[in-house]
C-alpha cells in the first residue's frame, strides 16, 4: 500500500468548532497511513507515530481496525460531554475523566483525527470552571442556611437551658440533637464554636435538671418523713370524744399536710390514705355522736319555737315599745331555761331573736334621735340662720328695684327662694325633734 499524503495542519480548536458544527465530517483514514508491511501510522499535530501493525493483512483492514479504536474514543469524548452538560458528574470527578481520557488519546493506538478529540477536551474546561463556580456559590447558599439553622438550635439549646422545662427538655434536646446530625458541617471554626455552644447548653441542662430532681426527691423524702409525723398524731387523736378541740387539732393537722408538699408518689398515695381513714374514723363518730344529740335536743327546738310563735306578734316596738321590751325581756328568761337544739336548728332560731332585739334597737334609736337635745338645738340654729339669710335677700332685693338695678334685684330674690327651700328642710328636721 502506498504512502498516502498528509492532510493540511489545522487549528485543534477549529478542529473542535467543526466536530460540533457537523458529525464528524473527515474520514479518520484521512489521518493514518498503512505501510506495505502492515505497520499503521496515525498523524498528529505533533507529528507521525507509530501506533500498531498487522502484516498479512489487507492494508484497508488493518487501517479500518485502528478508525474503529478512534471511534470507540470519539464515543467516550462525546458521552463524557453530554454528562457534563448534563451536570451528571462533578466538575472535580470530570477533570479527572478528562485527564484520563487526554493521556488515553495521547497514547491511544488509533488513527482518527486525535487532535480534534482532544481540542474537544479543552472545550470542556470553561464549561467545569462555570459548573465549579456554580457549585461554590450552591456551597456557600447552603452553608449559609445551615448555618442559620444551626444558630436557631443552639438559640433553642441554650433558651432550654436556661428554662425550667425539665420533662419535655429532654425530648426537646433529643430531637435537637437529631436535627444537627441530620446536617452537614460548615467551616470548621464555625461549626466547632456553634456545637461548643450547643453541647455546653445540653451539659448546663442536664446539670441543673439532675440538681433540680435531686432536690426534689430531698423534699419529697423530707415530705414523707413529715407527713409520718402527722399520722403518729392523728392516730393519738383518732378515738378522742372531745369532738371540739380534736376537729380543730385535725384541721390543724390537714394544713401541716398541705403545707409539707408531695412525697413520691407511690409512698404518698399510701400514706394520705392512712391519714385520711384517721380522719374517716374520727369525724365519722363524733357526726354519730352528734346525730344521737340532736335527737335529745329536738325537744328544745320544739319548746323554743313555741316560745317565738307566742312572743313575735305580742313584740310590736312601732306601736308599744315599753311593752315590747318588756315581752322582749321575758322572752329571754324563757329562752335561757331551755336548754340547747340541734345544730341545724341553731342559726335560724338565733336568726328570730336578732331581728326582735333589732326591731327594738331601731325604734330606741330612732327616739333618741327625736329626743336629743343637742341636735334639736342644731336644728334649730341651723333654721334660724337661713331665716337671717332670706331677710337679708329680702332686703338686698328693695334697695336694688329702689336704685333700679333689676338684675341684682332678681339675683337676691332667686337667693331667698333658695334659701326658703333650705329653711323648710331645717324646719322639718325641728318638728322632728318634737314628735
Amino acid at each position: 500500500m502506498t504512502e498516502q499524503a498528509a492532510p493540511t495542519p489545522r487549528d485543534p480548536a477549529a478542529s473542535g468548532k467543526q466536530e460540533s458544527a457537523a458529525a464528524h465530517p473527515q474520514n479518520p483514514a484521512d489521518f493514518g497511513r498503512v505501510d506495505p508491511d502492515g505497520t499503521v501510522h496515525v498523524r498528529t499535530a505533533a507529528g507521525e507515530r507509530v501506533v500498531g501493525q498487522m502484516p498479512d493483512t489487507p492494508l484497508d483492514e488493518a487501517m479500518a481496525f485502528y478508525t474503529k479504536r478512534y471511534e470507540a474514543l470519539a464515543v467516550t469524548v462525546e458521552l463524557l460531554e453530554k454528562r457534563i452538560d448534563a451536570g451528571s458528574v462533578s466538575p472535580d470527578e470530570a477533570a479527572h475523566l478528562i485527564k484520563k481520557e487526554r493521556q488515553a488519546i495521547a497514547e491511544a493506538s488509533a488513527v482518527g483525527d486525535l487532535d480534534a478529540l482532544l481540542a474537544r477536551l479543552d472545550a470542556l474546561a470553561p464549561k467545569l470552571a462555570e459548573q465549579r463556580e456554580v457549585r461554590r456559590a450552591e456551597k456557600a447558599e447552603h452553608q449559609a442556611a445551615t448555618r442559620t439553622t444551626k444558630e436557631g438550635y443552639v438559640a433553642e439549646a441554650e433558651r432550654l437551658a436556661a428554662g425550667n422545662d425539665w420533662r419535655g427538655g429532654v425530648n426537646k434536646f433529643r430531637d435537637l440533637l437529631e436535627k444537627w446530625k441530620a446536617l452537614p458541617r460548615i467551616d470548621k471554626a464555625t461549626d466547632d464554636e456553634l456545637w461548643h455552644r450547643f453541647s455546653s447548653a445540653r451539659t448546663t441542662y442536664t446539670r441543673r435538671r439532675k440538681a433540680q430532681f435531686a432536690e426534689q426527691a430531698h423534699k419529697r423524702d423530707a415530705a414523707a418523713d413529715e407527713k409520718r409525723r402527722i399520722i403518729t398524731e392523728a392516730e393519738a387523736l383518732a378515738d378522742s370524744t372531745d369532738w371540739g378541740p380534736t376537729s380543730g387539732a385535725f384541721r390543724d393537722l390537714m394544713t401541716r399536710w398541705k403545707a409539707a408538699g408531695p412525697a413520691p408518689r407511690e409512698v404518698d398515695d399510701k400514706l394520705w390514705a392512712t391519714f385520711r381513714g384517721l380522719q374517716d374514723k374520727f369525724f365519722e363518730a363524733r357526726t354519730a355522736a352528734n346525730a344521737e344529740q340532736d335527737k335529745e335536743y329536738k325537744g328544745n327546738q320544739d319548746a323554743k319555737e313555741a316560745l317565738l310563735a307566742e312572743y313575735e306578734p305580742q313584740i310590736r316596738p312601732t306601736d308599744d315599745l315599753d311593752r315590747a321590751k318588756t315581752a322582749y325581756r321575758e322572752l329571754l328568761d324563757k329562752w335561757s331555761e331551755i336548754g340547747k337544739v340541734p345544730r341545724d336548728a341553731i342559726r335560724p332560731l338565733d336568726q328570730r331573736m336578732k331581728a326582735l332585739e333589732n326591731a327594738i334597737k331601731k325604734v330606741e334609736d330612732d327616739r333618741w334621735k327625736r329626743t336629743n337635745p343637742e341636735a334639736r338645738a342644731r336644728a334649730e340654729d341651723t333654721a334660724d340662720k337661713l331665716r337671717s339669710q332670706i331677710a337679708e335677700q329680702e332686703t338686698k332685693a328693695e334697695k336694688a328695684e329702689a336704685r333700679g338695678d333689676n338684675r341684682a334685684a332678681e339675683q337676691a330674690h332667686k337667693a331667698a327662694e333658695t334659701y326658703r327651700t333650705w329653711l323648710e328642710q331645717a324646719e322639718a328636721a325641728v318638728n322632728d325633734f318634737s314628735g
